[in-house]
């Protein structure tokens, strides 16, 4: 009988998960894995900050799924089948433990990214798999027993094909994909932080603050947590994780809009009001650039009491009501113009891709097209930063392996 074969289109985490778990599963399988540039496992590398956040300490499935601004109930189904607690014991297995952080992410205890691309290139050396760099399928053709691929290189037979290349940016790089049929959710950026250019705050860069409340004027969206001012503008965490909520409405105001933070999240703009009168009796013969009663980040402080108009050597018992209205307005609804985002290349993340109507849950295959298989950001599935997609990328490529192997054994 002729060897079954796999070709894994991408050298990411979706596809190296999905190759070694199928070959693993079958050994009779001949597994080879096609990457186009001349990296593996580029995304895995810089995540992080070259740690690489594995996947996220949230063990209970519809909570996890909510993560995911786009693909939730598809997620649903799938987490199921390989949850985090999955992905722990998988790599506990191979000698690679986790550890938790306060804020759930988790990471290799040797904080270092390395760590799990030897894992998992230890893991294809082991079960045999080839690796092909520097290849680029640009066409995908049925054939009698499977597939034939049309590479920059050369032309490869298979029985499987796990789709695992990745996101585009652009819809028109899906083509070789929409020829077989397929469908795309139009991808534009996600996970983007905010440009500001010219806006007096930037002077700022560095200055992080534990907790803001952020919000896009005209719209529904708003996300607290972790913000950190940058030279360009605004990032952290709780940027990181508007702009995968508002990936599309963004898009479609062509990234200018106006946001509104608010650097004190216990307080709104009227409780704080109500506050006042008591922070000036308990403050009043103080310097209000020196005695700061919120606990804001000294540079800040110093920044929000000049945008006010407040001089130096000004007492908190002795400041006019319009000073104190626009510092209270600063406090809790400053509004800040942006003009663009910057994405990052390598931890570039997309929302569109296949639509997941074409795509079964339970074994990542093709509805239109038996054979071939989806596993991770290829397909219209992504989440916000904290290891949400790569959680994705270990599940979808495990259920497409084990589908391919249960395949190749019939």
């Amino acid at each position: 009988m002729e060897q079954k074969k796999l070709v894994v289109i991408g050298g990411g985490a979706a596809g190296f998960f999905c190759a070694v778990n199928a070959a693993r599963m079958n050994p009779g399988l001949k597994v080879t894995i096609i990457e186009k540039s001349n990296k593996l496992l580029a995304k895995v590398k810089v995540s992080g900050g070259g740690r690489c956040n594995t996947t996220h300490a949230c063990f209970d499935i519809p909570e996890l799924s909510t993560k995911y601004p786009r693909g939730q109930n598809f997620l649903k189904k799938t987490l199921h089948w390989f949850s985090p607690t999955n992905t722990i014991e998988w790599f506990a297995e191979r000698g690679v433990q986790l550890k938790a952080e306060s804020d759930g992410r988790m990471f290799p205890t040797t904080d270092n990214s390395q760590t799990i691309i030897d894992c998992l290139l230890k893991e294809a050396s082991k079960y045999g798999i080839e690796i092909l760099m520097q290849t680029e399928v640009t066409k995908i053709t049925p054939s009698p027993n499977g597939y034939l691929l049309q590479t920059s290189n050369s032309r490869l037979q298979t029985n499987y094909i796990a789709l695992a290349c990745g996101g585009y940016p652009k819809s028109s790089m899906f083509g070789w994909l929409h020829d077989l049929g397929h469908s795309i959710a139009e991808p534009v950026p996600s996970l983007f932080t905010f440009n500001m250019p010219g806006n007096p705050v930037t002077a700022l860069m560095g200055v992080s603050v534990e907790k803001a409340v952020v919000k896009i004027q005209g719209t529904k969206l708003s996300e607290q947590g972790p913000l950190l001012i940058t030279h360009w503008g605004m990032s952290g965490p709780v940027i990181l994780r508007l702009s995968a909520w508002g990936a599309r409405q963004l898009a479609d105001l062509n990234y200018r809009f106006t946001l509104q933070v608010n650097w004190l999240p216990e307080y709104s703009e009227t409780t704080l009001r109500e506050q006042w009168p008591q922070l000036r009796s308990e403050h009043g013969g103080q310097n209000i650039h020196t005695r700061n009663p919120f606990g804001l980040p000294a540079r800040l402080w110093q920044w929000l009491l000049e945008d006010a108009g407040i001089n130096p050597g000004q007492k908190w018992s002795g400041l006019a009501s319009k000073d104190q209205n626009r510092l209270i307005r600063n406090l809790t609804a400053q509004e800040f113009p942006v003009s663009g985002k910057t994405t990052f290349k390598e931890e570039f993340v997309t929302c569109g891709g296949i639509k997941l109507a074409e795509i079964e849950p339970n074994t990542m295959e093709s509805r239109i097209r038996p054979g071939i298989f989806f596993a991770g950001e290829i397909m219209d599935v992504d989440g916000i930063t904290g290891g949400f997609n790569f959680q994705h990328a270990w599940t979808s490529g495990w259920i497409a392996a084990k589908a391919i192997a249960d395949r190749a054994l019939r």
